[in-house]
């Protein structure tokens, strides 16, 4: 992949679901009451952070290369 579409999807990757998660506790959009919810929900948040953070590592490793 190219050094600046890793870089560009890296930071999508972590800023979307962040602005996601402030914007669903402050209109209350995804109401999952049960701990299984909760955890789905924390669980694809964080795979979804980290795999962004994966891409900016990348395209950091490649624009030093």
């Amino acid at each position: 992949m190219n050094k600046w579409t890793e870089l560009l999807m890296g930071l999508i990757l972590v800023i979307v679901p962040i602005v996601i998660a402030w914007y669903s506790q402050t209109w209350g959009i995804w109401n999952f009451w049960t701990p299984a919810g909760e955890f789905l929900k924390g669980g694809i948040f964080w795979l979804i952070v980290m795999v962004g953070a994966l891409f900016i590592l990348l395209g950091i490793s490649d624009l030093k290369g």
